[in-house]
């Protein structure tokens, strides 16, 4: 077990990691986690392949934002729960600074949504996943079966673009994979999610996800007090959604537009903000508390509703965890994770196509430049902190040339 020197080191070490990605992780959920693989599989080699696969299906099985619970686990693994807040800090607070601060006033970050660079960096968001889908298909879609599979769950994906359906591919592979697929004969090295919390403290922390969620609305009624309720809609709108990302803003604006503590323009102007930075897109709640109309705002409003709608994701992680690495040991459960590894490959390749390429590629040479990039990913081994510099400055050249741009 690492002494306290090296856990303040690792946890140093998470925090600018995951500072860097929370400032220049452009293209929402589905490139982060391209961008996590990149980082912390291939490059500081954190944890295996098999081990992000099942974070990544973990998370896409639990309510809150997919790619930033899957940081909180890269962190905790790297540092323990120490390194999940540090994770969190690192990947969470830029944005919700930017956003707190457009929130005050200040010029609208949502000006330069269309400006050049950053369409550069969306399109180098679409090589990033596609760098992702290429690697991982080769681990765990190798044969006729898996290869299938994936494919039926990027159509399932596609065609029913919801929630739910990212589960149900999620649950068919596991079924499948149960099913037809035999299990491999031992673990994987370095294929688990070990975690040093114990079966008390997470069954502590499940305790409290669920008495928060049902007990933060009666404290709020029974005291009629507006901090209280304000808590408590945004700790219910990240334990409720299912898929992350832009599934929990219609939550939000019921949460926050009918009782009237923000107007339904200021909520959308907030929302073309957060569209124009990096980071993950729950950081729009420090907008929302900031910008309200009744106190607690500004700051602190901020930060109160940001920690709110994340504490689910926390809780929930803490809990799940522990029992997780006991189930993953079973035989029947290492076939289902077979078939599960192979329906989230799918479901990176129905994402590569919806959200991440219609929201960037759109004429000829955003393909080109797309392509440049993924060759200097895949082939050439670039970082891929240099392959978006080269996206941003590409993206700001084909800007200038229309008749290979238009």
């Amino acid at each position: 077990m690492p002494g306290r020197a090296e856990t303040a080191s690792r946890c140093g070490d998470v925090f600018w990691s995951f500072l860097r990605l929370g400032l220049t992780s452009f293209g929402g959920p589905i490139a982060h986690l391209g961008y996590f693989r990149s980082e912390f599989v291939e490059r500081r080699r954190w944890l295996s392949e098999e081990a992000y696969a099942e974070t990544i299906a973990l998370c896409q099985f639990l309510p809150g934002p997919a790619s930033s619970q899957a940081g909180m686990i890269l962190g905790m693994k790297r540092a323990g729960l120490p390194g999940a807040l540090a994770a969190w800090v690192g990947f969470t607070v830029p944005s919700a600074i930017a956003l707190i601060i457009f929130a005050y006033g200040v010029r609208s970050v949502s000006a330069i949504a269309n400006a050049a660079w950053l369409h550069g960096f969306r399109i180098v968001a679409v090589s990033i996943v596609a760098q992702a889908v290429w690697n991982m298909a080769q681990s765990f879609c190798p044969d006729r079966a898996r290869a299938s599979l994936a494919v039926a769950a990027m159509v399932l994906t596609l065609a029913l673009p919801s929630a739910a359906s990212q589960i149900g591919a999620i649950a068919l592979g596991g079924i499948l994979g149960w099913r037809f697929i035999a299990a491999p004969s031992s673990t994987a090295a370095g294929g688990s999610l070990e975690t040093k919390i114990g079966r008390v403290p997470a069954a502590i922390s499940l305790l409290l996800f669920f008495g928060l969620l049902g007990g933060l609305p009666l404290a709020a009624a029974a005291t009629s007090s507006h901090t209280i309720e304000l808590v408590s809609r945004f700790y219910r709108s990240g334990a409720l959604v299912f898929g992350g990302g832009h599934v929990v803003l219609p939550l939000l604006q019921q949460a926050v537009v009918p009782p009237g503590w923000l107007s339904n323009s200021v909520f959308l102007a907030g929302y073309g903000a957060a569209q124009a930075i990096p980071g993950p897109l729950f950081s729009f709640a420090a907008y929302l508390g900031a910008a309200m109309n009744r106190s607690p705002n500004g700051f602190a409003g901020g930060m109160l509703c940001l920690i709110a709608i994340y504490l689910p994701s926390f809780l929930l992680l803490i809990g799940i965890l522990p029992f997780w690495q006991r189930l993953r040991q079973v035989s029947a459960i290492q076939a289902a994770l077979r078939g599960i590894n192979a329906a989230v490959v799918g479901m990176l390749l129905g994402a590569l196509y919806a959200p991440v390429w219609i929201n960037a590629i759109f004429r000829p040479g955003d393909f080109c430049l797309a392509v440049i990039a993924f060759l200097l990913l895949i082939f050439w081994k670039t970082p891929p902190g240099l392959v978006a510099v080269f996206g941003a400055i590409g993206a700001t050249i084909l800007a200038y040339m229309p008749p290979f741009s238009n």
